[in-house]
């Protein structure tokens, strides 16, 4: 299986603090995979660290009203290109991102305060009819040795 992975899960440091979300389940369940790493928002040019940016009004905001839409979009972008030409079986990715969220995002208030909805890729790769996971839904799947699990995302 080939899967488009949020590099931050993998444990590169792109993370807007400097940080990563490194999850050693996940990378012991994609071990025998091709697995191609992905962060939108590096790939849109932001540096690491970053100020945080969270969505509001489907704009990429920090506290200070910095609006980082462009380079969003432009991570965006990129992401879909690479997917398009190397067609993954699905993305895993980093909850609750404004850029990978699935389901679930922060507010906009910088508050720490989940709404529904989607991140900016997220939303283009569900439009495109990708399949995607958040660790913990790829988890139960391999857990149930299913072979898809049904997400029910109605963040539109």
């Amino acid at each position: 299986m080939k899967y488009f992975i949020s590099a931050c899960l993998m444990g590169k440091k792109c993370k807007y603090n400097g940080g990563d979300n490194y999850d050693a389940d996940l990378a012991s369940l994609v071990s025998n995979d091709d697995i191609v790493l992905i962060c939108p928002e590096v790939d849109g040019g932001l540096p690491v660290p970053r100020n945080p940016v969270e969505l509001n009004d489907h704009k990429a905001l920090d506290k200070d009203g910095n609006d980082y839409t462009s380079f969003f979009i432009k991570g965006v972008e990129s992401v879909i290109e690479k997917a398009e030409k190397e067609n993954p079986d699905a993305f895993i990715l980093q909850p609750r991102s404004p850029s990978c969220g699935i389901g679930l995002i922060y507010d906009g208030t910088f508050s720490k305060t989940l709404i529904k909805g989607n991140g900016l890729l997220s939303d283009k790769l569900l439009e495109k009819g990708y399949k995607l996971y958040t660790p913990s839904t790829f988890k139960a799947l391999k857990d149930q040795s299913i072979s898809s699990l049904s997400i029910d995302i109605d963040a539109k």
